[in-house]
């Protein structure tokens, strides 16, 4: 049914409003369809991955401190090499260099999950605290440099779906088609890990192996869809909690694609709407965003009631 929905939003999304020549039309089109599925694949399956791992169904690798990483790196940038240096800059040096980062950083910061799988809230205080140092450092980096210089590296902070790099597209998209196939293939340890370390290890799974490797497709996922297309916080969380209601199961064989469907759905369904339909040419990541919101909070809510 989710394969289903989805080919209908995307046909939609490449036939309504078309005019001209067809060759064109699907070029054009074609190229930002892929990189709409890459960004949902990624944040959707990063989502339930760390959902698995830290065997917490409100949790989302984006809310440990991504965004503002990723907007201290944007007026870093601006900053360091000056407006004029940050727009000349090649996409592939800023594709490869933002995704390092932010990978090597959620590999130290999701490092303390190893250490005691049950300590959570250190692992989120961790990650709320380290989002709150980048925000001041942006801050202060941000008044050190020319407003309009200021207003690019703004400008380049927002999760924006309308223009989007086409080379870079199919590096992320062949990224996240690798890292995906991986995670998919060992659906079986992912419900072993799932189960929590202890039983893991009684069942003769070497955890710590498997996590460390779980975080580093973890990392690798949420960082090429960051650094494509800019932060998303709560979209994952969104995706995830209704791929778990559809599926009716925690097997990851179903689960992984179930969501990855989904969240392919929502995110160019989302697009059509606002921009083939309703004709505003606005980005619809507030519109996610405000929805995986929403979620959160009821999903906090539920727990809090239970």
């Amino acid at each position: 049914m989710a394969g289903i929905a989805l080919l209908a939003v995307t046909a939609a999304y490449l036939s309504v409003g078309a005019r001209g020549d067809w060759g064109f039309v699907l070029g054009f089109r074609g190229t930002k369809l892929v990189a709409l599925l890459t960004v949902a694949t990624a944040i959707a399956l990063s989502t339930v991955a760390f959902q698995t791992l830290s065997g917490n169904g409100i949790l989302t690798p984006s809310v440990m401190g991504f965004d503002a990483l990723y907007l201290l790196i944007q007026t870093g940038l601006v900053f360091t090499l000056s407006g004029l240096g940050f727009a000349t800059l090649d996409p592939f040096v800023k594709f490869a260099a933002e995704t390092a980062v932010m990978t090597g950083a959620a590999m130290l910061l999701f490092g303390a999950l190893l250490k005691d799988a049950r300590d959570l809230a250190r692992m989120v205080l961790t990650g709320l605290i380290l989002g709150i140092m980048f925000r001041s450092l942006t801050a202060l980096l941000a008044r050190m440099i020319d407003p309009s210089e200021y207003a690019i590296a703004q400008s380049a902070s927002y999760a924006s779906f309308n223009v989007v790099e086409p080379a870079l597209t199919w590096v992320a998209a062949a990224m996240t088609l690798a890292v995906g196939g991986w995670l998919l293939a060992r659906h079986r340890r992912l419900d072993v890990i799932s189960l929590g370390r202890d039983k893991s290890l009684s069942l003769g799974l070497d955890y710590d192996r498997e996590a460390r490797r779980l975080l580093a497709a973890i990392a690798l996922l949420v960082s090429v869809s960051t650094a494509l297309v800019g932060p998303v916080v709560f979209f994952g969380l969104l995706a995830a909690a209704i791929a778990r209601q559809v599926a009716g199961t925690y097997r990851h064989a179903v689960l992984l694609p179930v969501s990855a469907l989904i969240a392919s759905t929502l995110l160019v369904g989302s697009q059509t709407l606002f921009e083939r339909i309703l004709g505003l040419q606005t980005s619809v990541a507030v519109v996610i965003e405000a929805l995986g919101g929403l979620t959160f909070l009821y999903l906090i809510f539920r727990r809090s009631v239970r």
